[in-house]
């Protein structure tokens, strides 16, 4: 029996934010209406559609930016799936690719685990979408403002292909959850930089701890010349014995900067690792501490303190040096927290706040303050 059935939603998704430094304060306002359509074709197959409108307010200034969101058609067989549009994809350690690409991905389910191929192309992704910063011509194209007399070439990401093949086993050994991927990045921007990458993380649990390790070897091309970059993660979660639900993680980030031995490792995708300072993991070291607790069925809140080291003196260069040493490893901390309420499941109300530190590091210890306060209202109106 094939079965038919489709699904209409639509979102109202508001932020409004104040930053914060020194005695300079800016206020920011985003605003996007989300529709979705989603459809059940016959037993195996889906349809699946979202777009959003957005209208921004930042430096007294209102741009309006359309996008089409995660859009593909999705078919089950026996021994795997097929997935073609615009998806999600993120790699084993979220540090490299994270996010939607334009393109397809085939997965087989075998004795040994979960084989998957995929490819996909960037060049059609809005650019604050897609976030990827990978040379300077990327972050001045990023940073120019979107002009629609000049569409194509203030809206559209950097032009990458993707080629990804992978293995996962969720129960590997009976306890340990494992992923491998090779990942190839190829650059149609004419700027030349291909890299490689190759991923592996696993997951072990026990009794309420779950430890997780992970690295990244990266090879990148640039000029006919190869040099090679490393990054890596471990991290510990405990679910505490409370009478509510919670977990308490720490988690520890670092990936290579540009020594005379390594060179900086460089990700498609810009992760940011923190929320006030927003830095790529590119030259860093990142000290995580998280707790997130569910209160009640409809209160939550999650509490983070981040603190950042450089690896070098070249890569990280979005930090107010010239206050401090130049030469200094200990940038500061971050402190951040949300407070996320659903009262009923069409509404929910987020309040986040947060503040960064540099007087706890020895790079720029007598800069300003970094801060931001801000609310996020989600609406379902159908």
């Amino acid at each position: 029996m094939e079965i038919f059935s489709v699904d209409f939603g639509l979102l109202l998704d508001q932020t409004g934010g104040i930053n914060g430094t020194g005695s300079n304060t800016k206020g920011d306002y985003s605003v996007s209406l989300i529709p979705r359509f989603s459809a059940f074709l016959g037993d195996n197959s889906e349809f699946f559609m979202s777009a959003s409108g957005t209208a921004d307010y930042v430096d007294e200034t209102w741009t309006l930016v359309p996008e089409l969101l995660r859009t593909d058609f999705s078919f089950r067989f026996d021994s795997g799936d097929f997935r073609v549009g615009r998806m999600y994809y993120s790699d084993p350690l979220g540090l490299v690719t994270d996010g939607l690409f334009d393109g397809a991905k085939l997965g087989f389910y075998t004795p040994i685990g979960i084989l998957s191929a995929g490819g996909w192309y960037t060049g059609f992704l809005y650019k604050n979408r897609a976030n990827i910063v990978m040379t300077e011509k990327d972050a001045e194209d990023i940073s120019t403002e979107l002009d629609y007399s000049e569409f194509t070439d203030t809206y559209f990401a950097s032009r990458r292909f993707l080629a990804a093949l992978g293995w996962e086993h969720p129960n590997l050994g009976g306890r340990v959850r494992a992923k491998l991927t090779a990942l190839a990045q190829f650059d149609n921007t004419g700027e030349g930089l291909n890299t490689q990458y190759f991923i592996a993380n696993m997951s072990v649990p026990f009794t309420s701890f779950i430890f997780d390790l992970g690295g990244c070897l990266e090879l990148k091309e640039l000029s006919g010349e190869t040099k090679t970059a490393l990054a890596g993660e471990i991290g510990f979660t405990w679910m505490t014995p409370a009478s509510f639900d919670d977990r308490l993680a720490l988690t520890g980030r670092t990936s290579s900067g540009s020594t005379e031995a390594m060179s900086s490792f460089v990700p498609v995708t810009t992760v940011a690792q923190g929320s006030i300072l927003k830095p790529k993991i590119t030259g860093l070291t990142t000290i995580a501490l998280d707790y997130t607790a569910r209160l009640a069925q409809s209160f939550a809140l999650s509490l983070s303190s981040t603190y950042f080291i450089r690896n070098d003196f070249i890569t990280f260069m979005n930090y107010p040096v010239s206050e401090g040493d130049p030469e200094a490893y200990f940038m500061g901390n971050e402190f951040f927290g949300w407070l996320l309420w659903s009262p009923v499941s069409d509404l929910s109300i987020n309040l986040g706040g947060g503040i960064f530190l540099p007087s706890m590091g020895n790079v720029a210890p007598d800069a300003y303050n970094l801060w931001r306060i801000e609310l996020n209202v989600i609406l379902a109106l159908f």
